[in-house]
This record gives C-alpha cells, sequence and structure tokens, in this order.
C-alpha cells in the first residue's frame, strides 16, 4: 500500500475541496431565491463533463503521465472555483470544476491499478473510498459551517462588514485545490507508457465498451454500479430536502445528515476490505437484492432527527459493503481485458451517465412539487426492480442450464 499512499493524500484533499464546494454553490443558490429543482442540477452540470469527455479523457489518462493528468485537473477546479468567486452562476462554474473531476477520474483510479497488484485492489479501494468517503463527510461539515448563518456574523463583524457573504469559503476550497495539485507532484511514476493514440476515439471507445460487456462478471460489476451511482447521486440531495422539509433543519444541520450517510458508506468500504475478496464479490447481489430497497422504503418510518440519521448511516454501510468490491472487480477486469484508463473510462461514462438521468428525473419531480416520500417509495420500486433484472439476467451458465 506504500506505494498508493501519497494517491489516497491527494485524492483526499481534491474530494474535501469539491464536497465542501457543493454545499457553498447550494448555498449561493440559495441566496439567490433559486427554485428548488435547481440544487440538483448543479450534481447535472458537475456530472455532464464525464458523460461529454469520456471518449478522450481515458485515452488522456494512459498517453501522458497521470500524476500530471491529476495536477492538470486539480489546477482546472480551482479555476472553476475562482470563477464562482468572480460571480460566474453556480451552475456554470460547478460545471467547469466537473470538467476537471472528469480528467482525474480515469488517472487515479488507472494509477492504482498500475502501482498496486490485482490481490491487493480491494484494499486499496476500500482506503482510496474509505478516504473519499471521509473526505466527503469532512467536506459536508465544513461547507455546512462555512454557511452557517451565526459563524459568518462573527467574521463579518471582526472584519467590520455588514453584508454577509460566501467568500471566505469560497476562499477555503481554492487553498484545498492548491494544496492536492502540489501533493500530486510527490505520487509515485508507475512507469507505465502507453503509445499515443492514433484510432478515433469513438470506435476505440465502443471496442472497449463491447469488450467489458461480452465478460459476465465485468458486465455485473458495471451494471450494479452504474445503477448506484444514480442511486447514490440522488440521496445527496434527497437527504439535504428531507432534512429541511420534513424534519425543519437548516441547510448547515440538514448537511450533517448527509455527512451519516457518508459515515454509514466508509465503515461498509473498510469492511469490504476486510471481509471480502474479488472471488466472493458475486454472492453480494442476492443480499442487496434484499437490503437496499427495504432500506430505501422504510425511511419515512424513522421519524425523529436521531431516529433518521441513524436509520440514514446504515443505508450508507449498505451502500458500501456493496459499491466498494463491485468497483474493484471492475478495475480489475478492466485490467485483465483492456487497460486502466480505458476500462475507468467506460466505468465513468456509463456510471454518470444514470448520474445524468437520475438527478435530472429528480429535478422534474421537484418542479412538479411532488411529495418526498412519494419519491422515496418510487426510487426504492426501481433499485429493486433494476438489481433483480441484474441478477436473473446474468446467472452462471450453471445456474441457468436446464436440467436433464
Amino acid at each position: 500500500m506504500r506505494p498508493a499512499a501519497t494517491l489516497l493524500a491527494t485524492q483526499f484533499l481534491s474530494a474535501l475541496a469539491d464536497h465542501t464546494l457543493l454545499i457553498l454553490a447550494i448555498a449561493l443558490l440559495q441566496q439567490a431565491q433559486a427554485p428548488a429543482w435547481m440544487t440538483p442540477m448543479l450534481k447535472f452540470t458537475f456530472i455532464l463533463a464525464y458523460v461529454a469527455l469520456a471518449f478522450w479523457v481515458g485515452r488522456w489518462a494512459d498517453w501522458r503521465p497521470k500524476r500530471e493528468v491529476m495536477f492538470a485537473a486539480n489546477l482546472l477546479k480551482a479555476a472553476g472555483c475562482m470563477a464562482l468567486i468572480a460571480g460566474l452562476h453556480p451552475l456554470l462554474a460547478y460545471g467547469v470544476v466537473g470538467v476537471g473531476a472528469a480528467a482525474y477520474s480515469p488517472a487515479k483510479y488507472g494509477l492504482l491499478t498500475e502501482l498496486l497488484p490485482a490481490r491487493m485492489l480491494v484494499r486499496a479501494n476500500a482506503w482510496l473510498e474509505g478516504l473519499t468517503i471521509g473526505a466527503v463527510i469532512l467536506g459536508t461539515v465544513l461547507g455546512g459551517l462555512l454557511v452557517n448563518q451565526e459563524l459568518l456574523g462573527a467574521l463579518h463583524r471582526v472584519a467590520g462588514q455588514d453584508t454577509l457573504t460566501l467568500l471566505p469559503g469560497l476562499f477555503v476550497a481554492v487553498l484545498l485545490y492548491g494544496a492536492s495539485a502540489l501533493l500530486n507532484l510527490r505520487v509515485p511514476d508507475s512507469g507505465r507508457r502507453y503509445l499515443a493514440p492514433t484510432r478515433p476515439a469513438l470506435p476505440v471507445f465502443a471496442a472497449a465498451l463491447a469488450a467489458l460487456w461480452a465478460d459476465r462478471l465485468a458486465r455485473i460489476s458495471l451494471l450494479c454500479t452504474t445503477l448506484l451511482w444514480g442511486v447514490g447521486a440522488v440521496l445527496q440531495f434527497l437527504v439535504l430536502d428531507w432534512g429541511r422539509q420534513s424534519l425543519g433543519l437548516s441547510l448547515d444541520s440538514a448537511a450533517l445528515l448527509q455527512a451519516g450517510f457518508a459515515v454509514g458508506v466508509a465503515a461498509g468500504a473498510v469492511l469490504a476490505g476486510r471481509l471480502l475478496v474479488l472471488e466472493r464479490v458475486e454472492r453480494l447481489l442476492p443480499w442487496s437484492l434484499l437490503l437496499g430497497p427495504v432500506l430505501l422504503m422504510i425511511l419515512p418510518l424513522a421519524g425523529s432527527v436521531i431516529g433518521t440519521a441513524v436509520h440514514i448511516g446504515v443505508m450508507g454501510l449498505a451502500a458500501g459493503l456493496f459499491v466498494v468490491p463491485m468497483n474493484a472487480l471492475l478495475q480489475h477486469r478492466g485490467y485483465v481485458l483492456l487497460n486502466a484508463g480505458q476500462s475507468i473510462a467506460v466505468q465513468n461514462f456509463c456510471e454518470n451517465l444514470s448520474v445524468l438521468g437520475v438527478v435530472a428525473l429528480y429535478a422534474m419531480a421537484l418542479k412538479q412539487t411532488a411529495v418526498l416520500e412519494h419519491i422515496v417509495i418510487g426510487l426504492a420500486a426501481a433499485l429493486s426492480t433494476c438489481l433483480l433484472l441484474i441478477w436473473r439476467g446474468n446467472l452462471p451458465p450453471a445456474a441457468t442450464a436446464p436440467r436433464q
């Protein structure tokens, strides 16, 4: 794990800045009295770059030294944050940050597979996802503190200003991106080099997607991670809306509920790294079919703030136990069948296309003033249906062959 330690540290700082900035961008929309449906559209504009650039970022990450790609991506994220400070609309500025994140992701995961042997990938992914979720937790809490009205008022009184602004928080995000970029320069070089791409991007991408789809284990893990990313993106905003609408919490307090989900995912990631190996990952699917939708369905019954927080944490635990080993399995099969950058680019495209679709549906539901309880029930029903289709459609040949 030592070769990947610096990579894990820079990922932590970059993810910390991403999620701090998200809370700040939500607060900016609230200050501007933007409609409720515009809040999940922050995620839409952020993820749009992942889908639009999927054909190219994996090739770039393979062609260039991956630490240099990560360095440039962090600088682009900082530029998006500076654009927000300069007055660019939050949806557009967060979209610029998304372009940097889209370039960062295949380099990060690709370098991990190049630095470590296959037997360490589940453990390494557990550390990577655990630290990322830790960054989500701290970033959400930090973002909540930076938009807290009492804290902002105290800071502005010290500065002798009458008008509350979010500029201090935005500058904190810029500093975090800068620190991550500097740390990128100390990430080890795996020494792996690929030839400069000469074939058109789209046919290469289509061939990589076909190769993963033809492999049963790669197909299962790709379908599962794609589904879970879409559901997880909606939960990120659903938890905030649930806290504010159903429990009467402020944005900074509701952000703590979001952090509770992240704590659960981190715990699930750690357990997955300790308890599971690649050969047993497929066995998780029937359990997820039972547990995930049930936990989501009974969310409205949690009642109190404490009960809701505990329930959301358990949901996160189940998600972490499921998605981390599935992610490791997909990375391993992609590394065997293709190369690191190509497989991660395909994974990002599929997962983030799911995010775009599900977040857009959630925004449309909010625009139509749908009841949150109805959205939760519909999401649980859709999740159970999709998991059942994945399970039944990808049983091993021995399980589907007719008896003689």
